[in-house]
């Protein structure tokens, strides 16, 4: 009964340090996201990802590339993106 006692320890801790590294491991992945920008008129029909001037909620472009709707890109790329502009965000300052 002992080893069975010690065996059940043992996979219990192996669990938690497997989640434990997880963990550290997903949080160090969140420090290194890039940075975002909006970018407008670029988005498929029903895809975008925020409101726009006509709607209140995504997924609610009515045609692609609506020039209101956007999507999260990474920093730098809606300007290499054919039709694509740079939404600036309300909280710069």
């Amino acid at each position: 009964m002992a080893q069975h006692t010690k065996s059940h320890a043992l996979l219990v801790s192996a669990i938690g340090s497997v989640l434990a590294l997880g963990l550290t491991l997903s949080a160090q992945a969140a420090d290194k996201a890039p940075a975002m920008e909006k970018c407008a008129g670029i988005a498929k029909a029903g895809k975008n990802d925020c409101q726009t001037a006509t709607s209140s909620c995504a997924g609610t472009a009515k045609k692609d590339g609506q020039k209101d709707a956007f999507i999260a890109v990474p920093k730098g790329t809606c300007d290499k993106i054919a039709g694509g502009t740079v939404v600036a965000s309300k909280d710069k300052k």
